[in-house]
């Protein structure tokens, strides 16, 4: 299967992705824990139906360390007993952010309270930044059926 569009080859569209992975230095850098951060990833992912970012942040982070067991239960968070409260947290605010289409009024206000019990603002604004970027990955991957299953740890650099 090839992508409708070749992401890396269109002047265009390049030029777009490199913004976007430029935009995700700053939550990179951030204090939002590593792990959180591809928890995030994976989830929005896996609503999103996006099979390239979803076999790219569940190699990426079996490569950082994560256990087969907590990513094969990502998609399960609420009845899986592997996650932190914290981690918890960040992903109801992830599928809300997710699904604002889905429900009116977007996030809720016991989401967000409850993930700024865990996060300081620092770490919020990196998370819904986080969100944000992960989204238009997952739609621009989606829109051009990018495949998936070929991605290895770190081949973006």
């Amino acid at each position: 299967m090839d992508a409708r569009l070749n992401l890396f080859h269109n002047p265009v569209a390049a030029k777009f992705v490199r913004h976007l992975v430029s935009s995700g230095k700053a939550v990179s850098d951030s204090a939002l824990p590593a792990a959180t951060q591809e928890l995030v990833k994976i989830r929005a992912s896996q609503i999103n139906g996006c099979g390239f970012c979803t076999d790219m942040h569940t190699k990426d982070a079996a490569a950082a360390g994560e256990t087969s067991t907590r990513l094969h239960l990502v998609a399960a968070w609420r009845e899986a007993t592997v996650f932190t409260d914290a981690e918890r947290a960040a992903l109801e605010l992830t599928e809300q952010g997710t699904r604002i289409a889905d429900a009116a009024g977007g996030v809720t206000d016991g989401a967000w309270a409850n993930a700024a019990k865990h996060y300081d603002e620092e770490q919020l604004a990196a998370l819904v930044s986080l969100v944000a970027l992960i989204n238009a990955f997952n739609r621009v991957n989606v829109m051009v059926q990018q495949p998936a299953g070929d991605y290895q740890p770190g081949q973006f650099g």
